[in-house]
C-alpha cells in the first residue's frame, strides 16, 4: 500500500512554507530536562496529573523551535496560554509577536511548530483511526468522506489532523462545529478550502499536520 504522505523524521526540525517543525516520541522526551518558568510551573499545577506531561513535553519542544530559530536561550523563553488557551510565544518575560506557535500532542507523539504568521500543528495517531471513523458522520461532510475511500487508517489520521491543525491556525476553537466549517479539499495532496496552506506527513505510526492561514 502506497504510503499517502511523505515521510518525517522525529527530533529534527523541518522548515516548510517559511514555518519551523519538530516532532518527537514521548519516549524519546523523558530523559530529557526541561526548565519551566515559575509562570509555568504555576500552569502546570493545575493540570490533571495525566495531561501535565504532554503539556511539558509541548513546552519542551517549543522551547527548543525557539532556540534554533530565533537564538533564544531555552531559560528566557516561556509558553504560556492566552485568554482563550491558546499558547503564546514569550522570551525575555515579553511577547515575541513576530512569531506564532502552535503545540499538539498525543499519546505517543508530541509536535509544535512556529511561524511568522498564524500556524496550526495537529499530530494524530493510526491508532485513534477507529475512533475518528466514529467521529467521521460528524467532522466530515458527504464530500470528505468520499477523499477517504475506504477509510484506511493514514487517510483517517491525515483528515482529523488537517482539521485540527486548520481550527488551530484559525483560532476558531476546536470543540463543536469548527472542523466541519473547514471545507477537506485533498489528502494526496493535503489542500483545505479558504486562505489555507496545509501539509501533512507520515512519522512513524502517527501524522502530523500543518497549517498556515492567511498565507
Amino acid at each position: 500500500m502506497d504510503p499517502l504522505f511523505r515521510p518525517l523524521a522525529p527530533g529534527f526540525v523541518h522548515h516548510w512554507g517559511g514555518a519551523g517543525l519538530l516532532v518527537a516520541r514521548r519516549a524519546d522526551l523523558t530523559h530529557l530536562p526541561l526548565r519551566l518558568s515559575p509562570a509555568e510551573q504555576r500552569v502546570a499545577r493545575t493540570l490533571p496529573a495525566g495531561r501535565r506531561s504532554g503539556w511539558m513535553a509541548g513546552r519542551l519542544l517549543a522551547k527548543r523551535l525557539a532556540g534554533e530559530l530565533v537564538g533564544a536561550p531555552s531559560r528566557e523563553v516561556e509558553v504560556l496560554p492566552r485568554e482563550d488557551g491558546s499558547p503564546q510565544l514569550l522570551v525575555g518575560g515579553r511577547p515575541l509577536s513576530s512569531l506564532h506557535v502552535s503545540i499538539s500532542h498525543a499519546p505517543g507523539h508530541t509536535a509544535a511548530a512556529l511561524a511568522p504568521g498564524p500556524v496550526g500543528v495537529d499530530v494524530c495517531e493510526t491508532a485513534s483511526a477507529a475512533a475518528v471513523r466514529r467521529a467521521a458522520d460528524h467532522a466530515f461532510s458527504p464530500a470528505e468522506l468520499s477523499l477517504l475511500g475506504a477509510g484506511r487508517a493514514d487517510a483517517l489520521a491525515g483528515a482529523w489532523a488537517l482539521k485540527e491543525a486548520a481550527v488551530k491556525a484559525d483560532r476558531g476553537g476546536v470543540p463543536g462545529t469548527a472542523p466541519r466549517r473547514i471545507p477537506l479539499l485533498g489528502l494526496r495532496p493535503p489542500a483545505l478550502g479558504g486562505p489555507r496552506r496545509a501539509m501533512a506527513w507520515q512519522s512513524g505510526d502517527a501524522v502530523v499536520a500543518l497549517v498556515l492561514a492567511h498565507p
